[in-house]
């Protein structure tokens, strides 16, 4: 049973990354032409959106949202959410339609076949342990905002190496630029893919994806001297939302 279970896995896995690179391949050389300039990166966004959809599907997953408030279709805004999957890609990229946004996103992920050539050149890759880098991925969000579109920021920084935290302390970067952008802030919480899909190899299963998007955050008025309250605030939010989900999933598969 469990050489079955470890079959099972690895062909599910491989059938992921076969199947996120196949539709890259077919959709190519629109993808190419859409990602020529400034202008036309809401034409790749639309690709991109599709190709999420796609994965995503194709892999068995479904999802279930709880909108509490709705972005309005071409403002600019500051998305955040928890991460612990390559499926918090796909559902951000779902999710958000008619608001355009760019990722920032770990510079390793662009060393992947195929996906990591339009991964470079359509996100803002950032060394999280270079300061330089940093600085630099926050001049390049600060001019995509001024082009009119969002920015998709995880906030955690990555994907903690320990497996009994569920929502890592979140850094400064995406209260900054959107305090000194004046925009809104949506706080998202993905429930339970670090179980349904989680970055290790051997493990995961298709389910049904529980999503809270929670009422924005105003940065009307605030200053820098707001960001540490407002990042608690987000955090408080969506950890609570995470630790329900939690219990929701062990009353589930492990009750």
């Amino acid at each position: 049973m469990k050489l079955l279970k470890t079959v099972c896995w690895i062909l599910w896995k491989i059938w992921f990354y076969f199947l996120m690179t196949v539709v890259i391949v077919v959709l190519s050389p629109l993808l190419i032409l859409t990602i020529s300039s400034d202008k036309t990166y809401p034409y790749f966004f639309v690709l991109a959106r599709f190709w999420a959809t796609v994965v995503f599907f194709g892999m068995g997953f479904r999802y279930r949202v709880e909108w509490q408030q709705k972005p309005e279709p071409g403002k600019s805004y500051m998305l955040i959410a928890n991460h612990t999957s390559m499926m918090d890609i796909m559902l951000m990229l779902i999710l958000i339609k008619d608001n355009p946004f760019v990722f920032i996103g770990k510079q390793e992920l662009a060393k992947l076949p195929i996906f990591g050539y339009f991964y470079k050149r359509t996100c803002i890759l950032v060394d999280r342990g270079n300061s330089k880098s940093r600085m630099l991925a926050i001049k390049s969000a600060e001019d995509k905002l001024k082009l009119g579109l969002s920015i998709c920021i995880f906030p955690e920084g990555g994907v903690s190496d320990d497996k009994s935290v569920v929502l890592d302390e979140f850094k400064d970067g995406a209260f900054r630029l959107a305090i000194e952008h004046q925009i809104e802030i949506i706080p998202m919480t993905f429930g339970c893919l670090r179980h349904y899909f989680p970055f290790a190899f051997l493990a995961g299963h298709p389910a049904r994806v529980p999503i809270v998007i929670h009422p924005f955050i105003s940065t009307s008025g605030k200053t820098t001297a707001d960001k540490k309250a407002l990042k608690e605030q987000a955090r408080a939010v969506m950890l609570a939302q995470v630790l329900v989900f939690e219990a929701d999933y062990q009353r589930k598969y492990n009750g």
